[in-house]
């Protein structure tokens, strides 16, 4: 099944009445991505009076996690989670460091602080979704290779590598599960039946959120 997911690791940083709030939000695989991330994260900024994090990873079960690092317990973890869970995201962890500014913010001030930092840092970064493909090895000559890679692209297929050797041509094409036959379809009709395609392998492309 599809998911979003950040496009990326990245950095945003918002002032609230003096105090600075820095977002480091990226894309992991599991808890323990997660927590190292985290735990990098907090030595970079040991300095600092608050790092509080939040994540969620997986899919069928999803875990969750927040933390408030010392802040009056639900104005920082849970705001940051709950940014998380509104964008509908997982294998995405943030972690929003806070340099105090020597103005209280009270409990609505931090929330609205920590929860916009993430939600900053979200827009700043940019968000994908994640969406299941099959692999076809695609092999060809290499009088037609050029010509149909650019055919292959035009037509809006996801071509992931490209191999050279002496006999002929490899091009790796990612096409969505429901359209499999359909390309196998295209693709005799674009060569004359001259190009091969077999079935290697699933994966995963980013296809951005606009």
């Amino acid at each position: 099944m599809p998911y979003l997911t950040v496009a990326g690791p990245g950095v945003h940083e918002i002032e609230v009445k003096k105090s600075r709030f820095i977002c480091h939000v990226a894309r992991v695989e599991d808890e323990a991505a997660a927590q190292s991330f985290i735990a990098a994260t907090r030595k970079r900024y040991w300095d600092a009076r608050h790092n509080c994090t939040a994540f969620v990873v997986g899919d069928d079960p999803r875990r969750e996690r927040s933390n408030d690092d010392a802040e009056p317990a639900g104005t920082a973890g849970a705001p940051m989670l709950e940014v998380l869970r509104r964008r509908g995201l997982t294998d995405t962890v943030a972690v929003v460091t806070r340099y105090f500014g020597g103005v209280l913010l009270g409990a609505g001030g931090l929330v609205r602080a920590y929860g916009g930092a993430v939600a900053a840092a979200l827009d700043e970064v940019g968000l994908v979704e994640r969406r299941p493909v099959a692999l076809l090895s695609v092999t060809t000559d290499h009088v037609r290779a050029g010509r149909l890679e650019n055919e292959l692209r035009a037509a809006g297929y996801v071509v992931r590598d490209v191999v050279y050797d002496a006999v002929g041509v490899v091009l790796e094409v990612g096409v969505p599960e429901e359209s499999v036959a359909g390309f196998e379809a295209w693709l005799a009709e674009a060569t004359g039946g001259e190009a091969l395609a077999e079935r290697t392998g699933t994966t995963r492309i980013d296809v951005p959120v606009i």
